[in-house]
């Protein structure tokens, strides 16, 4: 790990928002630690810049903690300056209906919540000195669907991210006290493999009049996690082009 250079984690980077804010921090000159079930990618491994990729399954507890391990380790006592918790499932039922109270199986929802609120509590625990040697930031990727009614989320991820929020508040207290700011993003409809073509119907709710992109997620992450924001804790930022406006 280079002396100078910041260093952030980022999970669920293999695609998507994910891999964007990577790349962004990348190219702005960060070290990176990524996670996703995926191996690094091939293009990755050409980049002599790419700092380390891990293996992994959130949502299993014991790949996650190998996880934390493995980071800890390769970061040694050096600082981390960020963690972004990106990784995250929206899951279906095997008819392909949205996972909702009346339908699908309880073990399902456990999974849910097991991937988008317990592995982002263990994470800032694993990793709560490397950031308050940092001063640090966290951003907690959360989504519309914790706020609103939204017609393809089902109710699992949509109450999972909503208490990824509440989290996030509680994390911002209680890390305040390490020197480490925690912050959430709630982005709409943006477009990655999670998005069909029955999201096209969505477009007239936006005021921008388009879906976002990682990349616009990715920025807003970015700005959260940077000097810019030192005095923003405990808030959540929507990047939604004004879709929860209405």
């Amino acid at each position: 790990m280079g002396e100078d250079r910041k260093t952030v984690i980022v999970t669920g980077a293999s695609r998507g928002i994910g891999h964007a804010t990577a790349r962004l921090f990348l190219d702005r000159g960060w070290q990176i630690i990524t996670c996703s079930r995926d191996e690094t990618p091939a293009e990755c491994k050409r980049d002599p810049n790419w700092t380390c990729h891990i293996a992994t399954d959130l949502a299993d507890a014991a790949s996650l903690d190998r996880f934390i391990k493995g980071a800890n380790k390769k970061l040694g006592k050096k600082p981390l300056h960020a963690l972004v918790n990106n990784a995250g499932m929206s899951p279906k039922t095997p008819y392909k209906e949205r996972l909702g109270c009346l339908n699908g199986d309880l073990d399902a929802w456990h999974e849910v919540f097991e991937l988008n609120l317990f592995a982002p509590l263990k994470l800032c625990r694993g990793f709560a000195a490397a950031l308050h040697r940092g001063k640090g930031a966290i951003v907690n990727v959360t989504s519309i669907a914790g706020h609103l009614i939204h017609p393809f989320a089902g109710s699992a991820y949509a109450i999972s991210k909503a208490a990824l929020s509440g989290l996030t508040r509680e994390l911002a207290n209680e890390f305040a006290t390490l020197g480490v700011r925690v912050n959430a993003i709630a982005p709409g409809e943006i477009e990655t493999e999670m998005v069909g073509p029955e999201y096209e119907v969505l477009i007239p709710r936006i005021p921008l009049d388009r879906m976002g992109t990682p990349e616009d997620v990715a920025r807003t992450i970015y700005y959260l996690c940077s000097d810019d924001a030192g005095y923003v804790t405990g808030s959540e930022l929507w990047v939604t082009g004004g879709q929860h406006l209405f």
